[in-house]
C-alpha cells in the first residue's frame, strides 16, 4: 500500500455552476484539467458538465443525470447553489479516509465546509474576486460618481443574502485561494489572518492566444483594446479619458469589446463617438483582435485577475492596468501599471509607449519570454502546490 506522501493528493472539486461554460467555469474548468496534469487524483462534482473534462477525472454532477438537468432558473441561482452544497456534502461523507483536500467555490460550500471539519478533511475556497463586501462598496461608489447605478440582479448589485452567506463560507475554509495579490490585499484589511490566505494563479490557453506580428513601427498609430463588460468596475470610462488626452487618438485606434450595461454608455456617448473609438460589442475573435493589437488596457478599480491580462500577454499585447486588475506582470518590465483611479498616470502609460515604440517592444519581448510561467499548465502545478502547503500546515496542527 502506497505511503501518503508518496500517492497523488486525493482531491474533490466542488463546483456549483456549469462546468466549462464562460467566465468563472472556464476558469474552474482549466483548474480541474491543470490539476489533473500536475498529477492530483480529481473527483469534481459540477452542478452540471458544460464541457468533458481530462481523462481520468472522475465527475459526478449534482443537478444533472445523464440528460436531465435541473434548470438553474427554477430555483434561482442561490438555491441551486445550496442544493449542490447539501448534496455534495453528503457525498463527502461517504468519502471519508478517500480524499485529503476539498475544494469548494462561493455560495454553494457552507454544508461541505461543515461536514469536511467534521472529518478532519483540508478545505480551500476560491476567491475569484476582492472580498465581496469590498466589491460591493466600491463598486457603489464609483456609479454614484458616474450617476448611474448596477442593474438589479447583477453580481455587484448589493446582495445582503450573498454577502451574508459569502461571510460564513470565509469563516469555515482552512484556507481562501487569492489569485492576486489585490485580492490577498482585501481580505488582509478586512482583518483576516495572513496564515488563512494562499496566493495560487489563473493562466491562459496557450494553443487559442498566441502572438501575432504587431509592428511597433512609429509610423503607425497605435492599437489600443479593452476587453470584457464594460461597467465602472472595469474603469473604461478612465481608459477612455487617457486615450483622449494623450495624443495617440490622433493616428491611433481604440478597439472596445464587450458589451455595456444600461446607461454606462450614454453616460460616455461623447468620448464613445470620438472617430478613434470603435465599439465591437461582444466578440468570439477575441484572440486575433488581441494579435492585432498592440497594448491591452484594464483599468479595473478591482477584480480577482482578470484572465484577459493573461491572454492578452500570450496574444504580444502588452499590459497598461490599474492595480486592481489582478494582472500577472511587473511595472516597467513587461507592463505598466497604474494606482486605481489614476488617469494621468494611465495618460502618460500611454503617451510613453505611443512615443517611444522601441521601449514597447522591449516591454513586448520581456512580458513574451516568460508567458510559459501563465498558462492554465503552470496554475495547475501551483495550485497542487498550496494544496501540499495547506495539507503540511494542517498536519502540524493535528499533531
Amino acid at each position: 500500500m502506497k505511503n501518503a506522501k508518496d500517492r497523488p493528493v486525493r482531491v474533490v472539486y466542488s463546483f456549483p455552476h456549469k462546468l466549462g461554460e464562460n467566465r468563472i467555469c472556464h476558469t474552474a474548468w482549466q483548474q480541474v484539467n491543470g490539476l489533473a496534469a500536475a498529477g492530483a487524483e480529481v473527483t469534481v462534482f459540477p452542478g452540471v458538465l458544460h464541457k468533458p473534462v481530462a481523462s481520468g477525472v472522475k465527475v459526478n454532477a449534482t443537478l444533472a443525470w445523464r440528460r436531465f438537468r435541473i434548470p438553474y432558473r427554477l430555483f434561482g441561482p442561490i438555491a441551486s447553489c445550496r442544493l449542490h452544497d447539501l448534496i455534495v456534502s453528503r457525498r463527502v461523507r461517504r468519502l471519508a479516509g478517500k480524499v485529503d483536500i476539498i475544494h469548494a467555490w462561493p455560495l454553494g460550500a457552507r454544508e461541505t465546509l461543515k461536514t469536511a471539519a467534521q472529518l478532519g478533511i483540508a478545505t480551500v475556497l476560491e476567491r475569484p474576486n476582492a472580498h465581496t463586501q469590498f466589491a460591493y462598496e466600491v463598486v457603489a461608489k464609483e456609479c454614484e460618481k458616474l450617476g448611474i447605478r448596477m442593474p438589479r440582479g447583477h453580481e455587484h448589485d448589493f446582495n445582503a443574502n450573498t454577502l451574508r452567506i459569502e461571510n460564513e463560507e470565509y469563516q469555515l475554509a482552512d484556507c481562501l485561494l487569492c489569485p492576486s495579490d489585490f485580492v490577498t490585499r482585501t481580505f488582509l484589511e478586512k482583518g483576516f489572518p495572513k496564515e488563512k490566505l494562499a496566493r495560487h494563479q489563473y493562466g491562459f490557453d496557450e494553443k487559442t492566444f498566441f502572438a501575432g506580428s504587431q509592428n511597433t513601427s512609429a509610423e503607425r498609430g497605435l492599437t489600443m483594446i479593452f476587453v470584457g463588460g464594460c461597467a465602472p468596475r472595469k474603469g473604461l470610462h478612465y481608459a477612455l479619458e487617457a486615450w483622449l488626452g494623450s495624443g495617440a487618438q490622433e493616428k491611433g485606434m481604440f478597439l472596445i469589446a464587450g458589451e455595456f450595461i444600461p446607461g454606462y454608455a450614454e453616460k460616455l456617448s461623447a468620448q464613445l463617438a470620438h472617430p478613434s473609438i470603435k465599439r465591437l460589442g461582444h466578440r468570439r475573435d477575441v484572440p486575433e483582435l488581441m494579435r492585432q493589437s498592440d497594448i491591452l488596457v484594464l483599468p479595473s478599480i478591482e477584480e480577482g485577475s482578470a484572465l484577459v491580462t493573461s491572454e492578452a500577454r500570450g496574444s504580444g499585447c502588452v499590459l497598461l492596468v490599474s492595480e486592481g486588475a489582478g494582472a500577472i506582470c511587473r511595472h516597467m518590465e513587461n507592463a505598466l501599471v497604474h494606482r486605481v483611479g489614476d488617469v494621468k498616470k494611465l495618460t502618460e502609460h500611454i503617451v510613453l509607449l505611443d512615443r517611444d515604440r522601441q521601449f514597447l517592444a522591449r516591454l513586448r519581448e520581456s512580458s513574451l519570454s516568460t508567458v510559459n510561467e501563465i498558462t492554465w499548465t503552470a496554475a495547475g502545478a501551483r495550485l497542487l502546490d498550496v494544496y501540499r502547503e495547506v495539507l503540511r500546515v494542517k498536519s502540524q496542527v493535528s499533531l
